[in-house]
């Protein structure tokens, strides 16, 4: 039976206590307030004492004698303030909602709703640099798991009346917060309307992490890359909010996702804006020639000495021969051995505590890496090329998680049928890509389709004299499609 505010005191208590099963974090003291019996309902651990204690409790204990409840309460609402954010309590889910969310509920005898008062103070993290997301010359300020104060990083970079905040509640159990912010000016209104039907559509328990919400923003079931984008700085939240974005973030949850992504941001940061531009053009280009040598470079070594060596010379030949005569594993299992090997290894560092993580790499690179290198179980030459590969996928974090699926699979298609396998799959992953695409907006874009006024951003980084002019947002693809 679901709770109902009466008017009876003791038995709206006894109907709370009901419900949360006398669970122990629920805390309930009756006062008399003007001369009314009442009830206050707190959390434990998630409100202030002191703020509770100097902004309601005294300020109650002072209140004068009052005729009955519907006075007392109008007493409250006209001539106290006690909190900013004084919603009303009608039912269980906003008294249960509420009260779970740090706020502070009064009911009183003879009263079919009750007052909430808004006094959190439950721990949380201090606004901190991003770990994964470092740069040289920018904010060094990120995210936090309070979804109230990653909206006041936001807003105090973009102080316009045309962003906007719009809080709403997801997850049956958890009841958690989440906040969609755009610039109406910005974001065509069929974008944001999809955006809305998608989340009210989400049927989850609870959002414990970006991945819990992720897939029912992404439309392609089949793509290897992401068509939504996570970061934790509030800067490029801005910047992705100029171009006409949507972000979304989520409380408990130091992450924002942005709608849609694009595929060329994987290679751009915030330090690109910084360094002069021929510098920003040349390392941009760097890290384009990093992502081809992470995916191909193992697989061209096979391919090359296993089915074409006649695109080397004789020297070369020579050297490769000598070195791969004494492995006992052939090029194909010795590379798919030595992957596998170093996502074990880093998997191994990431989850351990940092304590002994670093023990990870003395282990690996100077035990196993050397001590397989002078048994003759693996050549150099094939170490070589794989750790120049892992190396050049540390360039584009972004994007490890498809770098790592598709340098693999060229690996095995490279042994498998030569340099004709590495094209044919390389179309294959061109078409997957091509075809990626969030609320129909191409994640190629601006290549494919290709406007030219956003390639001084792609092919190179033009000075802001030029770009000030603005580069092309999602809203002039939807006005031009």
């Amino acid at each position: 039976m679901p709770m109902q505010f009466s008017g009876s005191l003791e038995e709206l208590i006894a109907q709370i206590r009901h419900i949360c099963q006398n669970s122990s974090d629920i805390l309930i003291n009756r006062i008399s307030v003007g001369g009314i019996p009442c009830a206050v309902f707190t959390c434990e651990g998630m409100l202030s004492t002191a703020i509770f204690t100097e902004l309601v409790i005294d300020p109650l204990m002072q209140i004068p004698v009052q005729p009955n409840s519907q006075q007392l309460f109008q007493y409250l609402e006209k001539n106290l303030l006690l909190s900013l954010d004084r919603p009303i309590v009608r039912n269980e889910k906003e008294f249960f909602r509420l009260v779970y969310s740090g706020f502070v509920v009064i009911a009183a005898e003879g009263q079919n709703f009750a007052l909430a008062f808004g006094v959190q103070g439950y721990e949380k993290r201090s606004v901190s640099e991003p770990s994964g997301e470092a740069n040289l010359f920018g904010a060094h300020d990120g995210l936090t798991e309070s979804v109230r104060t990653n909206m006041s990083l936001i807003r105090r970079r973009m102080k316009t009346t045309t962003l906007k905040f719009e809080l709403s509640v997801s997850g049956k159990l958890s009841q958690t917060d989440i906040c969609l912010c755009w610039l109406t000016d910005r974001v065509p209104p069929q974008l944001l309307q999809q955006v809305k039907q998608k989340l009210q559509q989400m049927q989850l328990d609870t959002i414990l992490s970006p991945g819990y919400i992720q897939p029912f923003l992404e439309k392609c079931r089949g793509s290897l890359f992401d068509s939504v984008s996570l970061s934790q700085r509030p800067d490029i939240l801005c910047s992705k909010l100029l171009e006409g974005r949507i972000v979304l973030l989520m409380d408990g949850i130091p992450f924002a996702i942005v709608i849609p992504k694009l595929f060329v941001e994987n290679f751009q940061t915030l330090d690109d804006y910084t360094h002069k531009p021929y510098y920003a053009a040349f390392i941009r280009w760097v890290k384009y020639i990093a992502f081809f040598i992470a995916i191909l470079l193992p697989a061209l070594y096979i391919a090359v000495s296993m089915h074409h060596p006649e695109l080397l010379n004789s020297t070369l030949i020579l050297i490769l021969t000598d070195a791969e005569q004494k492995a006992p594993l052939s090029l194909p299992t010795e590379t798919v051995f030595v992957l596998l090997m170093y996502e074990i290894i880093r998997e191994a560092g990431l989850r351990l505590p940092k304590a002994v993580g670093g023990a990870v790499s003395i282990v690996s690179g100077l035990i196993i890496g050397d001590a397989a290198v002078s048994s003759g179980l693996i050549s150099t030459p094939m170490l070589t090329m794989t750790a120049i590969s892992v190396i050049a996928g540390f360039v584009i974090p972004d994007l490890n998680a498809p770098v790592t699926i598709m340098r693999l699979a060229f690996v095995i298609v490279g042994g498998l049928w030569g340099l004709f396998g590495i094209g044919l799959l390389g179309m294959m992953i061109l078409y997957n890509l091509c075809a990626t695409e969030n609320f129909n907006f191409p994640v190629t874009a601006p290549l494919s389709p290709f406007y030219r006024r956003s390639m001084r951003d792609v092919a190179t980084r033009v000075n802001f004299r030029k770009m000030q002019s603005g580069n092309f947002t999602v809203e002039e693809y939807y006005e031009q499609n």
